[in-house]
């Protein structure tokens, strides 16, 4: 087999891994829900439970789409990548290389060329929010609507946040507890456990009241369209002409715009939060210490 078929099956297997986890979750979602009458907003469905020593653990529709946006995510990076030049030979390449140029950009640009590393992070950050948010264009649950999801996600930025803290020192550390004055200290620690419950209550409740908002805006054209075109002849009166057209538009503010708005906001957190709480100044401070150390210790 030649090269060129090689490379050609290869990317319709990546295709194919990009697409089938959200058709997975379509079908089972489908098979799986049971049926209702009228207006219903409820969580996430549980598929299983397995049981453990202090409560059963549930396998709920956000768990299996989170794995569904992360098996497509890889997927894109691979299929994105496969067959990369030095000189770029496809327009693929050329979006990916532009993709990674603007999240250096947005690096640098919000938090300085010394954190140039983090950028595979803030990518894959803005990556799974926006992917897991735009899934309820497809029916599914999304999993920026959990807060469980969302909440591990703050969690995972604060410790690194924290890490990024300690690096001037644990006693500068626990010493900005206690600045200007103090007095100031329960407020100080209370701001700092703030931080990952704020981040995660303004993801998810933005992208769980947009969902709401749409769910009751179409159930309220529904019975709008029953009550002034249900006199039409036939099957005709039971089209609901007015879910035509305006639950699309709303879809693309609450499923797109703000979904992908939320995932660049939580980004940008990320990035300031980390910057701004490195101390730069004890850090350094460290870092000259330990070299006279050495220094010192290698005379």
């Amino acid at each position: 087999m030649s090269k060129a078929k090689k490379d050609k099956m290869i990317d319709i297997l990546l295709l194919c891994m990009i697409i089938l986890p959200f058709v997975f979750c379509m079908v089972l979602k489908v098979l799986t829900t049971p049926g209702s009458e009228g207006i219903s907003i409820t969580g996430a469905l549980v598929y299983f439970e397995i049981p453990m020593p202090l409560m059963p653990l549930q396998i709920t529709e956000v768990q299996v789409t989170s794995l569904a946006v992360i098996i497509s995510i890889f997927s894109l990076c691979l299929y994105m990548t496969h067959g990369i030049a030095v000189v770029p030979n496809s327009k693929r390449q050329l979006v990916a290389e532009y993709v990674v140029e603007k999240v250096n950009h947005l690096i640098h640009d919000n938090m300085g060329s010394k954190y140039a590393s983090f950028a595979p992070f803030v990518a894959a950050i803005m990556g799974i929010s926006a992917f897991s948010s735009f899934s309820s264009l497809l029916g599914l649950f999304p999993p920026t609507s959990d807060m469980n999801i969302v909440a591990g996600w703050a969690i995972l930025v604060f410790v690194i946040i924290t890490h990024y803290k300690l690096k001037g020192g644990i006693f500068p550390y626990v010493k900005g507890f206690f600045e200007p004055v103090p007095i100031f200290a329960p407020f100080n620690i209370i701001g700092e456990i703030a931080t990952p419950v704020s981040m995660s209550f303004r993801h998810y409740g933005n992208v769980l009241s947009g969902v709401v908002i749409a769910t009751l805006i179409n159930s309220a054209l529904g019975g709008l369209s029953e009550m002034i075109l249900g006199w039409l002849p036939g099957f005709l009166g039971d089209i609901p002409f007015l879910r035509v057209g305006i639950p699309a538009v709303l879809s693309v503010y609450f499923d797109i715009f703000s979904g992908a708005m939320q995932a660049f906001i939580f980004a940008m957190l990320t990035m300031l939060y980390v910057a701004t709480g490195f101390p730069e100044e004890e850090y350094e401070k460290r870092q000259a210490k330990k070299k006279k150390k050495a220094l010192s210790a290698a005379q």
